[in-house]
């Protein structure tokens, strides 16, 4: 564990000093004592200052920047530096080189620019991660490992066609299996011979990214190049645990970032790590939900706050300064939804290329006197003085919501029925329905233990794996409540439609078929009647996107369709099964419902919020043995109040004893210490 290495919430972040000179590295000392950093991501992107040649390394000048960080007492996450193969290898070895989804070889230059299936890139990088390893296996500050940096890009070069074959044998074992699961009998797509099959992009199956005539091998290049990518990530891992077995060993991931199957990789992570870069629109509940996915990619160990910008970034549309309070408060609303770290990039602003603009702890001015470096100096102070109090402690939710990287692909690579249907876009919207009722909510996987959930909400389950039906017919039996929606039970794990009527293998736990779908355009609404009222559920409700025309069988009607030709049909579902219920929700419905939806169900399952807290203010808590911390946090400019109900809390970051109604300011944190009742 990282408190295994520093017993605090971690304060630091990326740091370049092949960047920069002796001068500056001493004033950068200077002034990382003055803010409380005390760890430093180093070696990022060193490959070229390493190694200059096939036989040439030179690590001296990293050895300085240990020692250096060491004399200041500063940890360090020692990074492989295998994100951008330098040039010396772009031209000697092309190999390296990727090739882009319209077939054109890149040359040296950017970075996620190697093919994960070069010989040359698996070659050198994991050499590198063996030297390093053995070069600083004893040094004091080494605390951890982060191999490469936000792994991510597709290749479609000759050896990556070459290899998908040699994946594709192991996964059907047969051409003749290969072909049913493809279902190549459509339109003469027959192999016969497995070099026969070539990688789907635009000069083949694909075009517009996610547009295919064949969904099966589509979603088999996905699921091969995010394996390429991990077995590089692996081959690393092994080379630096077979030296350092005691070094918790990472690669920061990107939240819903859609190319790599993050569930999959977490097995190979001993801490899960991740870059959180919202923009100041971005909904504080998506934020939120990201955060809790990444908690629940490892069951709800926590995790690295990676990066994050001191205040602005560089990359997107609108790079709008982050607020006075809001570095502060998003850094804490991480820490309230599971990381033990909080963690920048970058600690000194680059001098020159595309980054230079991104924000820092140490601006262009170069010295302690701006705003962004007194605000992180703050909140380094608060982080010191909560000491370990809330390292380790951990989220204990009822209610979960199922995220799925295989599903989603499988559903934005279907050949419809709506180019409106974004898989994230669901999830989101049942999170948030959730997150405005202040019910904390587990992002898990399909292969997750459902036990220690009442409450199991799976949106858009478009793809139904091997036993996972009977998993969810398991978990409603016992008394759990279940929830899945429109475009669900549709096909097996090759995309595959499971014949017989929608939703397929769940038609049994929800009691409803659906015969037809529909998709309604832009702006272009149905009704969601209410026939029976559930709390304050009650009258009409829009509903948009798609509609599933759905028949009950053993399920009971709650709401029918208000218009068009299906009025009157069934849009929501309730069946009894078991000693629990399975709810289908037929659309998409607007969140007035959802959020009454699901605090009518939360409710009725004695599923309620930590404490009562109005609307901008996000409440999250974290227990460790018999004490929890309540994390409020006020996104709103101006005050707000919260009951903090009748016993005294004690508020960690002033000391202060707190009861009833507490008055917080905008943009400002309380984290409320409570120890559970004898």
């Amino acid at each position: 564990m990282l408190s295994e290495q520093l017993p605090k919430i971690w304060y630091g972040g990326d740091y370049n000093p092949e960047q920069w000179d002796e001068a500056t590295l001493e004033e950068d000392m200077r002034m990382f004592k003055l803010a409380g950093i005390d760890v430093a991501t180093i070696n990022v992107f060193s490959w070229a200052k390493s190694q200059r040649d096939e036989n040439t390394y030179d690590f001296a000048w990293l050895d300085r920047i240990m020692d250096r960080l060491a004399q200041e007492n500063i940890r360090v996450c020692l990074a492989t530096s295998t994100g951008a193969h330098p040039a010396w290898m772009a031209k000697k070895y092309p190999d390296v080189l990727r090739v882009d989804y319209h077939g054109r070889k890149r040359k040296f230059g950017g970075r996620h620019n190697s093919c994960p299936n070069s010989p040359t890139y698996r070659k050198y990088s994991v050499k590198l991660a063996a030297m390093l390893a053995e070069r600083y296996k004893d040094h004091e500050m080494l605390s951890a490992w982060h191999i490469s940096n936000e792994y991510g890009g597709y290749c479609y070069c000759d050896q990556c066609e070459q290899q998908f074959r040699v994946w594709l044998k192991e996964r059907y074992g047969t051409i003749e299996k290969l072909n049913k699961a493809w279902n190549t009998a459509f339109w003469g797509h027959t192999f016969y011979e497995w070099d026969e099959i070539v990688v789907p992009n635009i000069l083949s199956e694909e075009w517009d990214g996610n547009r295919t005539n064949f969904q099966g091998i589509s979603l088999d290049y996905r699921r091969f190049q995010s394996d390429s990518l991990l077995e590089c990530y692996r081959l690393e891992y092994e080379a630096l645990k077979s030296v350092t077995p005691q070094i918790p060993i990472t690669t920061n991931l990107m939240g819903t970032y859609p190319e790599l199957d993050y569930f999959k990789w977490a097995k190979y992570m001993d801490v899960i790590s991740w870059d959180n870069y919202p923009s100041m629109d971005t909904p504080f509940s998506f934020t939120s939900m990201s955060h809790d996915l990444m908690r629940g990619l490892k069951s709800g160990q926590p995790f690295m706050l990676m990066e994050q910008t001191p205040s602005q970034q560089n990359w997107q549309a609108y790079n709008a300064l982050k607020r006075p309070g809001v570095m502060r408060l998003w850094s804490y609303q991480a820490v309230a939804h599971g990381a033990d770290t909080v963690m920048f990039f970058q600690l000194r602003r680059s001098v020159g290329a595309c980054e230079k603009y991104h924000g820092a702890l140490i601006e262009h001015a170069g010295h302690e006197h701006t705003r962004v470096f007194r605000e992180c100096a703050e909140l380094g102070k608060e982080l010191q003085g909560l000491g370990d109090k809330i390292v380790d402690s951990r989220s204990r939710n009822r209610a979960a919501i199922m995220f799925d990287w295989e599903n989603r692909w499988a559903v934005e690579l279907s050949s419809g029925p709506s180019v409106a249907l974004k898989y994230v876009d669901e999830v989101h919207k049942y999170y948030d329905a959730l997150y405005k009722n202040h019910i904390g909510t587990d992002m898990i996987s399909v292969e997750e233990e459902l036990s220690a959930y009442d409450l199991v909400i799976a949106p858009v389950m478009y793809m139904v794996k091997p036993g996972f039906a009977k998993k969810v017919e398991d978990f409603v039996a016992r008394g759990g409540t279940f929830i899945t929606t429109f475009f669900s039970g549709i096909v097996n794990e090759n995309d595959l439609v499971t014949l017989g009527g929608y939703p397929g293998e769940l038609r049994k736990v929800l009691g409803v078929w659906a015969e037809e779908i529909d998709a309604l355009y832009p702006g272009q609404f149905n009704e969601m009647v209410m026939k029976k009222g559930m709390g304050s559920l009650q009258g009409c409700y829009p509903c948009g996107i798609l509609c599933d025309i759905i028949h009950a069988e053993t399920a009971e009607v709650l709401a029918e369709y208000g218009s068009d030709f299906y009025q009157g049909t069934p849009v929501l579902t309730r069946n009894k099964f078991g000693e629990g219920q399975a709810y289908y929700v037929a659309s998409s419905p607007v969140s007035d419902f959802l959020e009454s939806f699901l605090g009518h169900l939360c409710a009725d399952m004695g599923i309620h919020a930590p404490l009562d807290a109005p609307v901008g203010v996000e409440v999250s808590e974290r227990v460790k043995g018999d004490v929890s911390y309540l994390f409020v946090l006020n996104h709103n400019t101006d005050e707000a109040v919260i009951d903090a109900g009748d016993k005294p809390l004690i508020e960690l970051l002033t000391g202060r004893k707190v009861c009833g109604k507490v008055t917080i300011a905008g943009r400002d944190v309380m984290i409320l210490e409570r120890v559970a009742k004898e």
